[in-house]
């Protein structure tokens, strides 16, 4: 009998033990993703084929783009969502920093539009940013995509455990991140070296985890991962006739370490997807669905080998939450730490937040883009914390890192055919004499020395105060007829009469200003203030003034005024705007005058423009504008009448471009104009634009009815325009039936 025992216990031992391990096996999965820039868009095609196969992912590591997108995907998020968000990102926003012209105060606005070059410049020597980019807007992107997730610190308590590599700065060393603030530390493991600044972490600094560990295989399987899936999207090395730069050299030697390792790293991985990326590059976002495409045809060759590893698991993927879109939240209260020398009010004044309220997301980031576009932060960090007590309410802690330049060398280039060329030096120095003041001084050299000069404290949500001064200075030939009304008041005639038909003149102006302003719901600005302006211009050609000098001066008065303007402005871009409106309103009471002009008699000058943008595909927009100005009051000074024609050249008192007419070409003390142009963006930042436009401009206009009889001028021009950092660079052709002349128009770099 226990023969017979034996025998059957020797037969079934087997099956027993087998049985027992198919009870006992649950595969633990773990997967890495590598780093590598916009090549990290495969690991979201890779990830689409695993999710097809079956397989339930039970660990996630990665480096840079592969701790992003493992963040997010530990987060809840499916592949299929990954896809669609990626796809309609603008990356060249992101990576560039780019705050929406919106974003911004109107301050902010001027200093975009008017310098190509900005540098640190403390203790007058000229240092360099340490990136390109504080990667802001990416943080403000992976913040709002994690908001429902932001309670969680430790990364094991995610729907699948994750960790992400970054370097420590300081030390060079590897930090594993696995417990923190979920956006933070995959905005540090995707920071790259000069590209993005590092990223502060408590008491360290923090870059690409890349540098040191692209690809942990080794950490994941530390996890408790029984087999571990990779996705590698590293370069390659390259061959010489591949490396045809000095980036693609620089490339090559950085990633030695990285590539070298990886030969045993991919022998330790269970399976190693490599996709097909070697035509792309870090930056290649723009190619993000071919890339992510690459990821499925690489991850779809192992497809067999998935399906057979999710076979031997268990129990299936786990249901992914539900992710709420963070479309808007209710902020109950801002608590502000790291703002050393900026006040609450300033900070708040800049977020546009009042607590307690429902505010969209899209505006919270737009607040906090408008406090990154100030230059005086080097890191915002912050943080929504929900309520434990009313679900769906949120205290935003705010972790600032102020900037510790307070100096600023700037520079910029422009062309125009009134001022000619120039070159533009700046020094803006923050923190003069309050905490949130700022001074700047540009000094214009060219064909025209020219200057301008401010002193802002910005007070946030209060008043600010401010104080200018500007010099500008042109001289070119203009036609004799158009200095007829200044030749009544100095009692000169022309030698050469009616055969002179053009004559030298030349324009001085300096304005200083001390003015209020204020700024409600970011695109609405009043200004009120006091201006003392000192107008002299003359003519070289012909007469003599009192100083027995060859030349005639038909005016060298101060003017003093008070003065109020409001300007409303949602236009996406100055120079080439596709959508928004804009409206601009002056008001100028002259009440003294010292000078010349013995005449003067009070009067003011009111003037009024309304613009509208509008987009009517991805590459056409139209724009329509209307305009107006008039004098009310004595006609004793004419100084200050609307000088009209030109284009490209930067605001001057009362001068107004036109199409078909050279700069300074008409004049009255009354003026109205309407344009309509059409732009085609035929490639990025290059365009094709063509405009229409009438005026009607004399003395009187509104008194004798003559503003409404007829059309007395007009013009057109047609143009190619290619937005640069220097700003844009644009040639025109206009023609103006009136005058029956080509006029061509060039504009290099932003106007100033």
């Amino acid at each position: 009998m226990r023969i017979k025992n034996f025998f059957w216990a020797m037969i079934l031992l087997p099956f027993l033990g087998l049985a027992q391990d198919d009870t006992q096996e649950d595969l633990k999965v773990g997967l890495v993703l590598s780093g590598g820039g916009a090549k990290g868009l495969a690991h979201v095609g890779a990830l689409k084929i695993i999710e097809e196969a079956g397989i339930r992912i039970d660990y996630i590591g990665g480096t840079s783009m592969g701790a992003i997108v493992g963040g997010l995907y530990a987060s809840g998020y499916t592949a299929n969502q990954l896809d669609s968000i990626f796809n309609v990102l603008d990356f060249d926003t992101l990576i560039q920093d780019d705050v929406p012209r919106s974003a911004k105060t109107f301050y902010e606005k001027e200093d975009g539009e008017r310098y190509a070059l900005t540098l640190p410049f403390d203790d007058f020597k000229v240092d360099f940013p340490s990136g390109i980019s504080k990667g802001q807007n990416i943080y403000n992107l992976l913040s709002k995509l994690t908001t429902h997730v932001s309670e969680i610190e430790d990364f094991n308590q995610l729907p699948i455990p994750f960790f992400c590599v970054t370097t420590n700065v300081e030390t060079g060393q590897a930090k594993i991140f696995n417990k923190g603030y979920l956006p933070r530390v995959i905005s540090a493991s995707g920071s790259i070296p000069s590209l993005f600044s590092p990223v502060k972490i408590g008491d360290s600094i923090y870059v690409d985890g890349g540098v040191v560990n692209n690809y942990p295989v080794d950490e994941v399987r530390a996890m408790g991962a029984d087999l571990v899936i990779g996705i590698d999207v590293q370069d390659s090395l390259k061959t010489r006739e591949e490396l045809k730069s000095a980036i693609s050299l620089l490339g090559q030697v950085n990633n030695y370490r990285t590539i070298n390792a990886m030969k045993e790293k991919a022998g330790r991985t269970d399976i190693y997807i490599k996709p097909n990326i070697d035509d792309y590059n870090v930056v290649s976002f723009d190619e993000g669905n071919q890339i992510i495409r690459s990821g499925q045809i690489a991850a779809e060759g192992f497809r067999g080998r998935l399906e057979e590893i999710a076979s031997r698991q268990t129990t299936g993927p786990k249901p992914k939450p539900e992710i709420r879109s963070a479309d808007e939240v209710f902020i109950k209260e801002v608590v502000i730490t790291g703002n050393e020398n900026y006040t609450r009010a300033y900070v708040l004044g800049k977020l546009k937040i009042r607590t307690p309220s429902k505010i969209e997301y899209t505006d919270f980031s737009t607040g906090v883009n408008n406090l990154s576009a100030t230059g005086n932060f080097d890191n915002i960090n912050y943080r929504f914390i929900e309520d434990k007590d009313n679900a769906g309410e949120y205290t935003v802690h705010f972790d600032l890192v102020e900037s510790g330049s307070r100096t600023l060398l700037r520079a910029g280039v422009h062309y125009d055919d009134l001022f000619k060329s120039a070159a533009l030096v700046n020094i803006t120095h923050k923190r003069l004499i309050t905490n949130n003041d700022v001074v700047a001084l540009d000094l214009i050299l060219g064909d025209n020395i020219r200057y301008n000069f401010e002193y802002y404290i910005d007070k946030g949500y209060y008043w600010s105060v401010g104080l200018s001064s500007a010099y500008n200075f042109f001289a070119k030939n203009v036609a004799t007829d158009f200095v007829q009304s200044d030749l009544n008041n100095v009692a000169v005639e022309i030698a050469g009469g009616p055969e002179l038909n053009k004559i030298d003149f030349e324009y001085g102006d300096l304005t200083n200003r001390l003015f209020v302003q204020t700024v409600f719901q970011r695109i609405y600005l009043l200004e009120l203030g006091g201006e003392h302006k000192w107008l002299k211009y003359l003519s070289e050609t012909f007469g003599q003034d009192d100083q027995n000098k060859p030349r005639t001066v038909f005016d060298n008065t101060n003017y003093f005024s008070v003065y109020g303007l409001l300007k409303f402005d949602t236009e996406d871009d100055k120079y080439f705007p596709s959508s928004g409106w804009l409206f601009e309103g002056d008001f100028h009471w002259y009440l003294l005058a010292e000078g010349q002009n013995e005449d003067f008699e009070s009067f003011s000058i009111g003037k009024a423009k309304v613009a509208y943008s509008h987009p009517f595909s991805d590459k056409w927009s139209g724009r329509i504008s209307t305009e107006g100005g008039l004098r009310i009051g004595s006609s004793t000074t004419n100084s200050l009448d609307f000088f009209i024609g030109g284009y490209g050249y930067r605001p001057l008192n009362n001068f107004v471009p036109l199409m078909g007419f050279e700069a300074v070409s008409l004049r009255g003390d009354t003026y109205l104009k309407s344009a309509i142009s059409l732009d085609f963006e035929f490639a990025k930042n290059h365009h094709f634009n063509g405009e229409f436009n009438i005026a009607n401009v004399g003395d009187d206009l509104f008194a004798t009815g003559q503003w409404i009889d007829e059309i007395d001028y007009s013009g057109f021009s047609i143009g190619y325009g290619w937005k640069t950092f220097l700003g844009p660079v644009e040639l025109k052709y206009a023609y103006s039936p009136e005058v029956k002349e080509d006029v061509w128009y060039v504009n290099v770099g932003f106007s100033f």
